[in-house]
């Protein structure tokens, strides 16, 4: 089967669909995502890249980002910059200041932004990629300001209920799947690049 489980229009732009559960291939993720990476920076005239990582640690199903973060940095990637970790999370209350951060120090960087989602019931373990800004907090009725270029989302769970406390309940076994897949694959991205560079 393939990894790429379907293509959706949503609000005008694409957004690519991945089952971690069934046949999940990194490689090819990660292939998909370098591939958007090097078109955006070839459109925008930028050179470097740094994912936003948002969550919190408090909060199960919030936890994504912070844990896909953690992960990062714990591999020392020499081509990507990572903002957001469990030590220092980017969340509702500090995402601004870390907005403003990004435009005064990451100007010349494509923003992947990264953060947990909620979704249909048959989407739950699925992870988004596609073009354009991420709203964070929008499941869980949180207007928080629209960033980056990119964005990747682990659905966490049913957006059938727009409860807050709905987060706490969700399995870390599926947020710790998704941060598995989805840092795996980033890594894969830093190894693209550093194979490019011996050639």
């Amino acid at each position: 089967m393939k990894l790429l489980e379907h293509l959706m229009i949503r609000q005008g732009r694409e957004v690519y669909y991945y089952d971690t559960a069934r046949n999940f291939r990194r490689e090819e993720f990660a292939e998909h995502l370098h591939r958007m990476i090097g078109e955006e920076k070839e459109k925008s005239g930028k050179q470097g890249v740094v994912f936003l990582c948002i969550g919190t640690d408090r909060s199960t199903g919030d936890s994504l980002g912070p844990l896909i973060g953690y992960k990062l940095m714990e591999e020392k990637l020499s081509n990507l910059k990572i903002i957001g970790t469990l030590e220092k999370p980017v969340h509702a209350m500090n995402l601004e200041e870390y907005q403003k951060i990004l435009r005064t120090m990451y100007q010349n960087h494509v923003v992947v932004a990264v953060d947990a989602s909620v979704g249909s019931m048959d989407h739950v373990g699925f992870v988004t990629l596609g073009r354009g800004p991420l709203k964070p907090g929008l499941g869980v009725c949180k207007e928080l300001k629209a960033v980056g270029d990119l964005f990747i989302t682990g659905i966490v769970g049913s957006c059938s209920s727009y409860d807050p406390l709905m987060l706490q309940s969700i399995r870390l076994s599926v947020v710790m799947r998704l941060a598995d897949c989805i840092s795996e694959s980033i890594f894969l991205v830093d190894k693209f690049w550093d194979r490019t560079s011996l050639i």
